[in-house]
């Protein structure tokens, strides 16, 4: 009997590890507060490498343009204005209130200490083992020894959804399992046989990933939650009344395996949960990335803000942090896509963050600035960032952050993340 990994790493390549159905989620908490007192964590694994490059466009920096014709940045095409330098992906047009709110911001040219081989499937077994290289990594991961150091944690208040259990949970403090009713008639061999595919065929790679997702989301029982409309009301005041820029898709998202994934998460969050982590697939964009990335940013942005709906008036302690395990490649290919790179960006959310700011040491984009001569070169280590989350949330010291939680990382400079 082949394990997970070997029969995926030598059968699948990458498709099933960047895939949108495999979708876990976790939960931990501890019903007398303690330590982790009303402060609430969520941690969002965004599977398949996320373009930074096109969700945070450095619009003002103009050697970006020059290598990318098809994949057009900037206000001036679609994209939503930030600062006067970077501009946002126009599929993330619900969240860009959440951004003038200072509810939204991100952190710009990060990674983990991941390079060179661009592997899914190491890159995302680092990005939640929090280690600095492959060979390091155990049999936990960085939530799950943060929640080490948690007196009182109880069983009940951590949960797994999906066909993977979220590894970034994974070890000795006690977790759950949840997974939402999802009728999807393809086995798993199937979806694998037709990702493995589809990885190589950008045609089929797009028609495929979209039948698989919207099968998925029609075929979820949606049960007692019917927050669709609610969510496009909630973003049409904060749009001031115009949404007529917002993926058509909104509403059966939110009705959808997404939005109940969300739902859950504030439901048990309002509760004694204090840590949630999911993860969300579907950013592998080698091909017709344009549509890929409004799939995948629509799915982001419900997930957020049915959050922020759900949650209350709990948002305001609430701080969200949604991370990829590498970037892609600043030149776009010859399939309006773009390959595995290194640096990207990370997304933090919540009434808890000091939002509005994207947070970076901007290395530039030329060919002399990129790392390898390829990609955006990462300035910060991305792990830094969950590191002063912590600190910040729930006061643990700098020397357990550093060395047993994220061992061997250098937190650097407080980024002012948090309000």
């Amino acid at each position: 009997m082949l394990d997970r990994r070997a029969f995926l790493n030598g059968f699948v390549g990458c498709s099933v590890a960047a895939h949108p159905l495999v979708t876990p989620i976790a939960f931990a908490g501890s019903p007398d507060s303690g330590r982790l007192g009303d402060n609430r964590l969520v941690v969002i694994i965004l599977r398949g490498a996320m373009d930074g490059l096109d969700v945070v466009q450095p619009y003002g920096d103009g050697e970006l343009a020059k290598v990318r014709r098809k994949l057009l940045v900037g206000p001036d095409n679609g994209a939503l204005d930030l600062d006067g330098f970077f501009s946002l992906n126009k599929s993330f047009d619900l969240l860009h209130p959440m951004w003038r709110a200072g509810e939204l911001g991100f952190a710009h040219a990060v990674s983990t200490p991941y390079r060179d081989k661009r592997s899914h499937f190491d890159g995302q077994d680092l990005l939640e083992a929090g280690t600095g290289s492959v060979e390091e990594r155990g049999d936990d991961g960085w939530l799950n020894r943060m929640l080490q150091h948690v007196p009182g944690l109880t069983s009940g208040t951590a949960y797994s959804v999906g066909l993977d259990q979220m590894a970034v949970l994974a070890g000795p403090a006690d977790v759950s399992d949840w997974a939402p009713d999802v009728g999807v008639t393809l086995s798993p061999q199937g979806k694998r046989l037709l990702e493995l595919v589809m990885h190589d065929d950008p045609l089929f790679q797009q028609a495929s990933s979209e039948a698989m997702e919207i099968l998925t989301s029609l075929s979820t029982n949606p049960g007692p939650m019917d927050g669709g409309e609610d969510l496009m009301m909630m973003g049409d005041d904060m749009m001031g009344g115009d949404m007529k820029e917002a993926p058509r898709n909104i509403k059966r998202i939110s009705n959808g395996t997404v939005g109940r994934l969300a739902e859950f998460t504030a439901n048990r969050l309002r509760a004694d949960a204090r840590i949630a982590a999911f993860s969300l697939g579907g950013w592998d964009t080698h091909g017709g990335q344009a549509r890929g990335m409004n799939r995948a940013g629509a799915n982001l942005a419900v997930a957020i803000m049915r959050l922020r709906q759900d949650l209350g008036p709990v948002w305001a302690k609430t701080t969200v942090l949604a991370m990829t395990e590498f970037g892609r490649t600043v030149y776009e290919n010859g399939t309006a896509g773009t390959d595995h790179g290194t640096g990207g960006v990370a997304v933090f959310a919540g009434g808890a963050v000091r939002g509005g700011q994207v947070i970076t040491d901007w290395p530039g984009v030329r060919e002399e600035d990129r790392y390898k001569g390829r990609d955006l070169m990462p300035t910060r280590d991305v792990r830094s960032f969950a590191g002063w989350a912590m600190r910040g949330l729930y006061g643990f010291d700098r020397d357990i952050i550093e060395n047993v939680i994220f061992p061997g990382l250098d937190m650097g400079e407080d980024p002012g993340l948090l309000a």
